[in-house]
């Protein structure tokens, strides 16, 4: 859980405490959404729309996505009615900042600088980065390795730095789909990633090709985040996170889009 959910006010949690008892008793959604400091009933969250596998239309035209169905479960077990509006990374946290959204599920990673000015309610998913290679590559088994080596990676990501403090040879490609593309072609030695990048290319494509060769031992937590006036609200999706975690909702949908529990 990030640091600042510990400093949340006691009026706060008070607030976000009575919410969740106001959807478990009456069913009232209207109640709920008063106490959250929300306009009317509905929780209205920003996403992309165009990440796969977290916020992304289907083959009908549909938005979905693991970030998408934890948005719309954590809605449900609040009592609120849900409304995405799909906005580009770019100007996702002026939004937030505006005030045209309540929060953002949109893998919303936890860093220092972003808990400076917003909340973030405990994480919902959890991953490391991870340097891939070809199945049958045994001499890349650690990040050292990659000394000498290349490896395929997208220029404006922070695991283009890690492959070239490793002493990489860095290829520059466009995203995961071409890295791989080069990796099993054998134009390249490796690739770094994020773990839930992989886990969704192995639950969706053949992979027999590749395979994990390490991780990093630092994870990377993503979560909701609000403004730091909506504490209330990042405490109440804190209590209907856990409820979602107790009744195995967190680790469904994990399987469903990655093939294991990515929650913790």
């Amino acid at each position: 859980m990030s640091r600042n959910r510990a400093l949340l006010s006691a009026a706060a949690a008070s607030a976000a405490l009575l919410a969740l008892t106001g959807c478990g008793s009456s069913g009232e959604s209207g109640d709920a959404g008063d106490d959250l400091g929300l306009s009317g009933d509905t929780l209205v969250v920003a996403t992309e729309g165009t990440y796969r596998p977290f916020s992304f239309h289907d083959e009908s035209g549909e938005l979905v996505g693991y970030d998408v169905e934890i948005a719309e479960a954590v809605a449900e077990n609040l009592g609120l009615e849900i409304e995405f509006q799909e906005t580009q990374w770019d100007a996702i946290f002026a939004g937030l900042d505006a005030g045209r959204f309540d929060t953002i599920a949109n893998q919303v990673t936890i860093t220092p600088e972003r808990e400076a000015d917003y909340v973030f309610s405990a994480p919902y998913t959890v991953s490391t980065g991870v340097l891939v290679v070809a199945a049958d590559n045994e001499d890349i088994r650690s990040f050292a390795d990659l000394d000498g080596k290349t490896s395929a990676q997208s220029l404006t990501s922070n695991w283009n730095d890690l492959a070239t403090e490793s002493g990489a040879t860095v290829e520059a490609v466009e995203g995961w789909a071409q890295a791989v593309a080069l990796l099993e072609q054998g134009r390249v030695d490796a690739t770094i990633n994020d773990s839930l990048t992989y886990l969704d290319y192995a639950n969706t494509e053949d992979a027999s090709g590749i395979k994990v060769a390490a991780e990093t031992e630092e994870q990377s937590e993503a979560a909701f985040v609000v403004t730091p006036e909506r504490e209330a609200l990042a405490q109440a999706i804190d209590g209907a996170l856990d409820d979602l975690r107790a009744d195995g909702t967190l680790a469904e949908l994990g399987e469903k889009y990655f093939g294991e529990d990515v929650s913790e």
